[in-house]
């Protein structure tokens, strides 16, 4: 092989891996309300607020969750990350809860502008919403690994 096939091939495989390597935007952002001092969640610790296995703040106050409809692309973009799960396992796992009388999904917004103005009505409230929409006046959570 020619050395300067050799180094097209080579550059070529670097310019690959780090296009795949590029880091992608979220799909999706975390949002709480002003009043919640929570500024950073680790994702497992936000799995088990949205699988309504953590019920209190650390400051004390109950957590509020509340999710999109399960037919929501962000939806899927958040189960995927968070729960490391697509949106109809976790649904399938609300209705064993609810049928085995264990427990109840969070409530569902039927649009993100429901979940922002949920979020900003309570407290301990807690959701997730598209980069673009409008969160004037609430507060987006970090997630960390």
């Amino acid at each position: 092989m020619r050395p300067t096939l050799r180094l097209g091939i080579a550059a070529g495989l670097l310019l690959l891996t780090g296009a795949l390597g590029a880091e992608q935007p979220a799909a999706f952002k975390v949002i709480v309300n002003p009043a919640n001092p929570t500024s950073a969640l680790a994702r497992a610790e936000l799995s088990r607020i949205f699988l309504k296995r953590l019920d209190h703040w650390e400051h004390g106050i109950k957590v509020l969750p509340i999710d999109l409809p399960v037919t929501a692309e962000v939806r899927e973009s958040f189960s995927q990350a968070v729960h490391g799960r697509r949106a109809s396992a976790i649904k399938s796992y609300w209705q064993q809860q609810i049928y085995s009388g264990r427990g109840v999904p969070p409530p569902e917004g039927g649009s993100e502008e429901e979940v922002v103005a949920y979020v900003r009505a309570n407290p301990g409230a807690i959701g997730y919403v598209s980069p673009a929409t409008r969160t004037d006046g609430l507060k987006a959570i970090e997630l960390r690994d």
